[in-house]
């Protein structure tokens, strides 16, 4: 606390702190949540120092003097500020306290949110790795290291971050130029303009091909269900595909539509009920497990076609996780949900490009595990899947609302007919991709 806030401490009635905020907090309407922070929670603020950028890459930066009337209304307001990256100008090192049990955070513990943070150890600030809402922070001391840990992945012993001093956060900056995503930046709505949508998708998926990103795709059985599992086939084999994140649903239709040309018992070539249909998909698992799996099946030549098969014969990476409404399941369905959340953490740490598509219940957790510079693009028919996301935190989400089929198909093309996919969506609109310095191999979702 500076010696002017300590003298208004003694003067007027209620606690008084020093807090600052830097970076582009004016165009990114990061200063304006602050002060409305402060207010909803009964304080009183005073802007000691204000100063803007110049030019539009300059930072701006702010010295807020927040008046209380109780300590724990101090702490409380000082806890909702941080969160927009607000931190008392004489900053305290991050407190910590052992965890007294397996899969036990200590009370008062700091939950983490999806936005780079960094914790104050010895007096210097230090980058938490493994970025994710929802989880404490622990650190390894002998190596002055700090990382995201999750509940049930606590073990009894470990130093877990309590409080919100010493705990920085710095939140993604809103877009500072109209971009090519501008226009879909409103609440969802179906009346958005796809096409030009769709070109950009296309570019970003072309873009994070050709340099060396990885590209998670997230889908449901309705991809199967319209038809259009030949199109997400293209895709896994022109290599825009790195991962794919889906339930049994997914696979188990695909596969039925490879061996029986169903899924649900319809015929997808003419739209009409197969005698017996409905047997269909539990013939393919049964199928599949007798081959002792997806790869002995396609190495077998029991399955030889669709997304499951492209995705064996081109190395793509995948992960089927279980629900309790699973028929069979496939053997490869890891059916432990915890287990197959750490494998999916594990597995998206390095994506730099999410595409979710027609599934409500994977889109929502994946997004949940995904820290907030990764690009998420969500595609589905109902709108509810994309506000569900908003409502989690995953605001970098870019949504569009539509069937699945029309969108795999008319991405398909643009990625045929477009010459030069090579660079990022945001450059083609002369719009600037600035690379991200806090995130090393990483460009900033504009």
């Amino acid at each position: 606390m500076s010696e002017a806030t300590k003298h208004a401490a003694e003067l007027l009635p209620g606690l008084v702190e020093d807090i600052e905020v830097q970076g582009h907090i004016i165009d990114s309407l990061i200063l304006p949540k602050i002060l409305d922070c402060i207010c909803a929670h009964g304080a009183t603020f005073h802007i000691q120092e204000l100063s803007i950028g110049r030019q539009r890459d300059d930072p701006s930066r702010a010295l807020v003097q927040v008046r209380a009337s109780t300590p724990e209304q101090l702490q409380h307001v000082l806890a909702e500020v941080a969160h927009h990256g607000a931190v008392p100008v004489v900053a305290c090192d991050c407190r910590f306290e052992t965890a007294d049990a397996d899969g036990v955070f200590p009370e008062g513990f700091y939950s983490t949110t999806n936005q780079r943070t960094e914790i104050r150890m010895n007096g210097r600030w230090i980058p938490v790795s493994g970025q994710g809402m929802d989880c404490g922070i622990t650190i390894d001391a002998s190596r002055g290291a700090a990382r995201c840990v999750v509940m049930d992945e606590v073990k009894s012993g470990d130093p877990i971050a309590v409080g919100h001093g010493g705990v920085r956060v710095f939140p993604e900056e809103r877009p500072r130029e109209t971009h090519p995503f501008g226009f879909m930046g409103s609440k969802v709505s179906t009346e958005k303009p796809k096409g030009a949508a769709i070109r950009q998708i296309a570019r970003e998926l072309a873009y994070h091909r050709a340099t060396g990103g990885r590209t998670a795709v997230v889908a449901g059985p309705a991809v199967v269900h319209t038809g259009s599992g030949e199109f997400l086939c293209e895709l896994i084999r022109r290599g825009y595909v790195d991962l794919l994140l889906a339930g049994n649903a997914l696979a188990t239709h695909d596969i039925e539509q490879s061996m029986f040309g169903t899924s649900l018992g319809v015929y997808l070539a003419r739209g009409a009920p197969a005698e017996h249909g409905h047997e269909h998909h539990l013939r393919a698992i049964n199928r599949i497990r007798r081959a002792g799996g997806i790869r002995r099946a396609v190495e077998d030549g029991v399955l030889t076609s669709g997304i499951m098969a492209e995705c064996i014969r081109r190395s793509v990476d995948f992960l089927l996780a279980g629900s309790i409404r699973d028929d069979g399941p496939l053997p490869d369905v890891v059916t432990d949900v915890m287990q197959a959340k750490r494998l999916m953490r594990e597995k998206l740490r390095d994506v730099t490009l999410c595409l979710m598509m027609a599934t409500t219940l994977h889109a929502v957790a994946v997004a949940n595990l995904l820290p907030a510079w990764v690009k998420v693009v969500c595609v589905d028919i109902n709108p509810s899947t994309a506000i569900k996301l908003a409502d989690r935190g995953s605001f970098q989400t870019i949504s569009l609302v539509t069937d699945v089929a029309p969108f795999l198909r008319a991405l398909v093309e643009e990625l045929s007919s477009t010459n030069d996919l090579s660079r990022p969506a945001e450059e083609m609109t002369d719009a600037s991709v600035r690379a991200d310095s806090r995130q090393p191999g990483t460009h900033r979702w504009t």
